[in-house]
């Protein structure tokens, strides 16, 4: 068994809010694309709809983030972001404009990014330097359960009722109300931060990126260059699936690699306090680099499988400890900027990183793609060896 030892009940909180609102999540995860297209969305249309979210939520991160170092608090923000993405599931599916649409999936990624920077802070204020990468794993844990239950929820709906989309949007609201209860026993932490004296204007959390330290920027540089070339996992899945494997063999390998990335996320982060928080995900990018590289070749069903493991493997190792990592080099006042700023800037990334892998697979397919973020991953982890000192 796990040693729960330093497991707070605030971070058990947090963490089954998270299981619930990713469970919620994850059981449209797979469906999305399908019921927009039954409502008459274009491919096209997807694309900017998921842009505009993604836009939505980078820009609130980092301004929330920022907002809740200001006024000293963090419990509000956790609750209404949980709060609004709860709400925003049966939203799709009341009404099929386009423009609701739009409105109940930008409300899903607001709430997203009213909540981030605050919840990592308080993760970050119930550990110590040592144990971040236990508790930021911990939490990761708990959350990627929630992917895994949540698609196979779906699963099971969807072969006794199918095509019954509408009614799969309501269900989900069941797991979200259960996160927004448990977030209801959330206590505010006396002098969480320190309360300043200006609120921040909607950019002013770009200022951070000025003061912060220069130990800060090199380790959010180095991911944010990596987050450049790591394109969104459909990617991964669309291979899978030219390389033949079936519907269900597709979404079996994407349950399978979720569970992976739950069961070793909190192991991981008790390693990664002992051996260095570097020296993780290091590791975790090596296992990366391995999957990509992988992925560029014609492989059988059982390298597939071997691949997708390896990538559990490299989310555990990186998700979680990344934002430990971060909240060691920034001060505790601006944990949430620190994170919000990150986050925000990471959003961004991953918008280019998909757009840019789209274009390459279409211009000269998919083996080049993924050599291409293959190469990319070795240079970053040779600059996190020896570009980066610090060994948090």
């Amino acid at each position: 068994m796990f040693d729960l030892k330093g497991i707070s009940k605030t971070v058990w909180i947090l963490s089954l809010v998270s299981l619930f609102t990713d469970m919620a999540s994850e059981m449209l995860y797979p469906i999305m694309p399908i019921y927009l297209k039954s409502i008459g969305f274009s491919i096209v249309l997807i694309g900017v709809l998921e842009g505009v979210a993604e836009a939505t939520a980078s820009l609130s991160k980092g301004y929330f983030g920022k907002l809740s170092d200001s006024v000293g608090k963090r419990v509000p923000f956790v609750q209404m972001g949980y709060a609004l993405s709860a709400i925003s599931k049966p939203m799709m599916a009341v009404f099929v404009y386009p423009l609701w649409i739009f409105f109940a999936r930008t409300i899903d990624r607001f709430g997203k990014g009213i909540r981030t920077g605050a919840r990592d802070a308080i993760l970050s204020d119930q550990a110590t330097p040592e144990t971040k990468g236990r508790i930021f794993g911990f939490h990761r844990s708990m959350d990627t359960l929630g992917a895994v239950l949540g698609p196979m929820l779906a699963l099971v709906f969807l072969y006794f009722y199918p095509q019954q989309y509408a009614l799969l949007f309501f269900l989900a609201v069941i797991p979200g109300l259960l996160a927004v209860a448990a977030s209801l026993n959330l206590k505010e932490k006396q002098a969480t931060a320190e309360k300043q004296a200006a609120k921040p204007s909607l950019f002013s959390f770009l200022g951070y990126w000025k003061t912060s330290s220069s130990e800060y920027k090199k380790v959010v540089i180095g991911f944010l260059a990596f987050t450049l070339f790591n394109s969104s996992d459909v990617f991964l899945l669309l291979k899978a699936k030219e390389m033949g494997l079936s519907d269900t063999w597709v979404i079996g390998v994407y349950i399978f690699y979720n569970l992976i990335y739950a069961l070793a996320a909190f192991p991981i982060g008790i390693l990664a306090d002992k051996i260095g928080l570097k020296k993780m995900v290091v590791f975790g990018l090596v296992c990366f680099a391995v999957v990509y590289f992988g992925m560029s070749l014609e492989l059988n069903v059982y390298l597939i499988v071997a691949l997708f493991f390896l990538y559990g493997i490299y989310a555990a190792a990186t998700e979680g400890v990344s934002k430990a990592w971060i909240t060691n080099v920034s001060a505790k006042k601006d944990a949430a900027t620190a994170i919000g700023t990150f986050t925000g800037f990471q959003s961004i990334c991953v918008m280019i990183a998909s757009s840019f892998a789209g274009l390459l697979w279409y211009q000269f397919g998919a083996s080049t793609t993924f050599l291409v973020t293959g190469i990319a991953t070795s240079v970053v982890i040779l600059y996190f060896l020896f570009g980066i000192k610090t060994q948090h």
